[in-house]
Parts: structure tokens; C-alpha cells; sequence
């Protein structure tokens, strides 16, 4: 399946965000944001179910997809355009689930779990943490442009990065073979999270690579 143009994904945070989270929503799907995915996993599943259909008629409203961080049968239950599974999971279990209309990203850390991955269950992977990142200190050693370079080339689908990124490191990740960003705390945290959201956007359009699954 193709990748959301342009290949970056919000993945939602409350607890760093400085307003409400559909504000940070509504202001990075006007930055040009077209991919978001709820990643609010202390919240009670049936929270997250109203939570994601809140958001979901916003980013129908961009032609945007919504994605749920979690599991298959949540995302299934909310409705949304897929799910992103965590390391280790069985993305084939997933898509017998969701189907094959649905998204499904999975997270990785090293090499050996990205040529584990079913490409014919997942759509894409994502590595992290690519490099050092405030959003979750101590989380584990930066991959760096290197270790996303390694990953990239084991992976049998396209690979987001996700940690530390920010316009200046864009240029590295997509040097390194990813297909796009992810992106948490910056916009999150941002004062203006339409403007980074934008700058970042802006960034990626310069590498023909984010193309390539779109």
C-alpha cells in the first residue's frame, strides 16, 4: 500500500503537547501534516475509541488517515485507517484482522528486527530512536545515520525515523534510504506547531525519495 503524501507522521503525545491534543491536531493538519497516529495507550480503550473518531472526522477533512498506536482489534473497533503495531508484534495477525485496506506500521530497533518483518502484512516500519531525543530520555541508544542506513537496507518495505528529528536531521535520514519521518515532541511541544509541522513538510518535498511510496 502507499505511504501518506507527504511521508510524515504525528504521533500524538498529550502529556507533552501545550495545548489541548486536538488543537496540536488541528494546527498540524493545516501545517500539512497527512498522517497521524494516537499513540495514548494510558487512556482506558474505550477513551481512545472517542478519541480517535474526534480526530478521525478532522483529518478526513485534509484527506488525511488516522492512524492508532495499540492493537489491531482497537484500531478495528475505532474505525480508523490503521494501526501501528509495537516491536515484536505479529503484523500478519493484524492484517488478517484489519484487512487489506489498512494501514500497518510496525516499530523497530535493530537490523535483525527489521529483516523479520512480513512485508506482505506491513506496510512500513519505524526506527527509533534515530537519534538523541527529549521525548523519551534513556529510551536506548540513538541509531544514528549509520544504524538507519543498516536498517533501511535490511528492511524489505519503506522506514520512517523517528527521534530527534527536526529540518536540520532531515536531510541525514533520507541520506541514510528512509522514506520519511515521524515525528512526536517537536510538534508536540511547539509553540506553533502548524509552523514546524510546515517547515518540516517543506523540507521533506525536497527529496525526491518521499516520493517514492506516496
Amino acid at each position: 500500500m502507499r505511504l501518506p503524501y507527504p511521508p510524515l507522521l504525528l504521533v500524538t503525545d498529550r502529556a507533552q503537547a501545550r495545548r489541548s491534543l486536538t488543537e496540536v491536531v488541528a494546527a498540524a493538519l493545516a501545517g500539512g501534516c497527512r498522517w497521524v497516529s494516537l499513540r495514548e495507550k494510558d487512556l482506558p480503550e474505550d477513551e481512545q475509541v472517542v478519541l480517535a473518531r474526534m480526530l478521525i472526522s478532522m483529518a478526513r477533512k485534509y484527506g488525511a488517515r488516522l492512524m492508532l498506536h495499540g492493537e489491531a482489534a482497537l484500531a478495528n473497533m475505532a474505525g480508523v485507517d490503521g494501526v501501528h503495531l509495537p516491536s515484536g508484534s505479529n503484523a500478519v495477525t493484524a492484517r488478517a484482522l484489519l484487512g487489506p485496506g489498512k494501514l500497518i506500521g510496525v516499530s523497530i530497533h535493530t537490523v535483525t528486527e527489521a529483516g523479520a518483518i512480513d512485508p506482505q502484512a506491513a506496510d512500513y516500519a519505524l526506527a527509533g530512536p534515530a537519534f538523541e531525543t527529549p521525548s523519551k530520555p534513556g529510551y536506548g541508544p540513538e541509531i544514528g545515520r549509520r544504524g538507519l542506513s543498516e536498517i533501511a537496507r535490511a528492511c524489505c518495505m519503506p522506514v520512517l525515523a523517528i527521534g530527534g528529528i527536526n529540518t536540520a536531521r532531515v536531510g541525514e535520514v533520507m541520506a541514510a534510504g528512509c522514506a520519511g519521518i515521524a515525528v512526536m515532541g517537536g510538534v508536540m511541544r511547539a509553540a506553533d506547531p502548524a509552523q514546524e509541522v510546515s517547515a518540516l513538510v517543506a523540507t521533506l518535498k525536497g527529496y525526491p525519495r518521499a516520493r517514492n511510496n506516496a
